[in-house]
């Protein structure tokens, strides 16, 4: 049963209206959605979805991903529905899923609109901060009956972020260009989810007054931002390749920055995986701030 209403707030709100197993979500868009009961065909629209999926306790459950869905590996065995550019509706509607999971960003709108104009229990989630995570975690469990799973994996979740937090987040700040992409070089502000991660582990994004989310910058501009220190691992596979495409620019300051990669998936997926990248992140930036106590040591 589906029934859409429209609301501001974000927040789960679980309860029990009558002896019944019934649950009602707000998702990302204000919609609230209320299940009689909990999902048992759950098709996922995301890689990240589909693993939040499994890390909820309903793998069981998922009849279907979407293409790049590679983790865990039980992911990869499960049919596939399109990608992140277009979503087979046909072949959705043939799997019978009783719950359609949506990422509002990274699906094209009209199929999404499309999916619910046929009738499907569409949840829509757009997780950009770091707790949106474990939210999602719970609210996934909730629609699926396996909250036990789900509130204790976001509780570890929770528990390792703030473990990091403790540790690093009052450190001495270390200033960093983050970079999603090479070639056209993108990064992200500070509405992105990587910004989040950097502030835990007391790094500043030079580029967090950016106005769109993955702004694409110049190496004058990055130049000129004067960061301690260059992340990333999107455009290339090893660190030796990342660091090989720093070193090509023209300029000598920037052949100078120390350039750190991060594995992608555990830092640009919005899954509980993203505690491992935040721990990469945390060390990195801890060698910078080893590196500038040595310098200024030797002065």
């Amino acid at each position: 049963m589906l029934r859409s209403l429209r609301g501001a707030a974000l927040v789960l709100a679980a309860f029990a209206t009558a002896p019944s197993t019934a649950v009602q979500v707000k998702d990302d868009r204000g919609v609230v959605i209320d299940a009689s009961a909990p999902a048992a065909r759950i098709v996922a629209l995301s890689p990240h979805l589909a693993e939040i999926v499994f890390a909820a306790g309903a793998g069981a459950q998922l009849a279907a991903v979407v293409r790049f869905s590679d983790y865990p590996e039980e992911a990869r065995r499960l049919p596939q529905v399109g990608d992140a550019s277009r979503i087979d509706l046909e072949r959705v509607l043939t799997l019978k899923p009783d719950l359609v999971l949506g990422w509002q960003s990274g699906n094209p709108a009209g199929d999404l609109e499309r999916l619910e104009r046929l009738g499907l229990r569409l949840f829509v989630s757009e997780p950009r901060r770091l707790p949106d995570i474990a939210r999602l975690i719970r609210t996934i469990g909730a629609l699926a009956g396996t909250s036990a799973v789900a509130d204790k994996a976001a509780a570890a979740f929770d528990n390792e972020l703030d473990s990091l937090r403790v540790r690093y987040s009052t450190r001495a700040a270390v200033s960093v260009f983050y970079e999603i992409w090479h070639r056209p070089l993108l990064t992200v502000n500070r509405a992105h989810l990587i910004s989040d991660v950097l502030a835990v582990c007391g790094g500043t994004n030079v580029f967090a007054n950016a106005a769109l989310l993955t702004p694409s910058v110049s190496l004058e501009a990055v130049l000129a931002a004067r960061p301690q220190v260059i992340l990333g691992g999107s455009s290339a596979t090893r660190a030796d390749q990342l660091i090989a495409q720093w070193q090509q620019a023209p300029a000598a300051a920037l052949r100078a920055i120390p350039v750190r990669y991060v594995p992608a998936d555990l830092i640009q997926r919005q899954t509980p995986r993203i505690v491992k990248g935040a721990r990469v992140v945390c060390e990195y930036l801890e060698e910078v701030r080893e590196m500038r106590t040595h310098v200024n040591g030797k002065r």
